[in-house]
């Protein structure tokens, strides 16, 4: 069976590698300040299919939905995270939590899990995870920082990058960008090569007032990604998928 990927929002997808599922950065609640957008293609963990593993880039809770995750059934579900999430994670139940440091690795189930490096406002990581043949950079909601080069090095085949590309900067800390931006991702697609690559991380929304006052970010632009791209990595092909569709690698 081919390798296959569902975006169910934001960060949050399942990546299938002939059977085993991998789960990244969940989120399945909202809450004030807090909207995913768009509708989640999984209403909640307890609806999540049976899963290898899960990997979380970093605590902040539209990609550490620890309180919802904890209805997923199997604790024993292995985990990969960046380091200082594992505490959080055990707390609500959770056993098998390993964390990651850039260019470490480990084995969630048959699917090898690298960390790979991540700049954001608190630490991350961002992942490639490779089996069968099969590989998907996951990034999560980096910056594009100059140390992501070195993934292309590393890891000269790439299937799939899974790339943030609202650009979301927080105005009180004087517009200091936090995520990548359409551009930035185009960049980084230009520096990895993959065969195939999907935007993530657009959707969200604070609210009317909270994104007017507080935040700046290109909110549902998929397409700025797709042109960028086309500019400058024509050898990617860039598909754009709503909540609960399906790519197959």
């Amino acid at each position: 069976m081919p390798t296959t990927v569902e975006r169910v929002v934001h960060a949050c997808t399942l990546i299938d590698f002939d059977g085993a599922r991998i789960l990244t950065d969940p989120w399945f609640s909202e809450r004030p300040g807090y909207r995913q957008g768009e509708s989640r293609s999984v209403e909640s963990a307890a609806g999540l299919p049976e899963l290898a593993g899960i990997v979380i880039s970093h605590g902040h809770y539209d990609h550490c939905d620890v309180a919802a995750l904890a209805a997923y059934p199997d604790k024993d579900v292995p985990m990969a995270t960046a380091p200082g999430v594992a505490d959080r994670l055990r707390a609500a139940g959770f056993t098998n939590v390993t964390e990651l440091a850039d260019w470490q690795s480990t084995e969630l189930g048959p699917v090898r899990v690298t960390a790979t490096p991540a700049r954001h406002s608190v630490p991350e990581a961002t992942f490639m995870l490779q089996e069968g043949g099969s590989s998907v950079f996951f990034g999560a909601d980096t910056l594009r920082v100059p140390e992501l080069d070195e993934v292309a090095a590393r890891f000269p085949e790439i299937d799939l990058a899974l790339l943030p590309i609202n650009g979301l900067s927080i105005r009180p800390m004087f517009n200091r960008k936090v995520v990548m931006d359409a551009e930035d991702a185009a960049d980084l697609t230009r520096a990895l090569r993959p065969r195939l690559a999907v935007p993530i991380h657009y959707a969200f929304t604070a609210g009317p007032v909270r994104d007017a006052l507080f935040l700046k970010l290109q909110r549902d632009r998929p397409d700025l990604y797709r042109d960028a791209a086309a500019d400058v990595a024509p050898d990617t092909d860039v598909r754009i998928l709503a909540p609960g569709e399906t790519l197959a690698l």
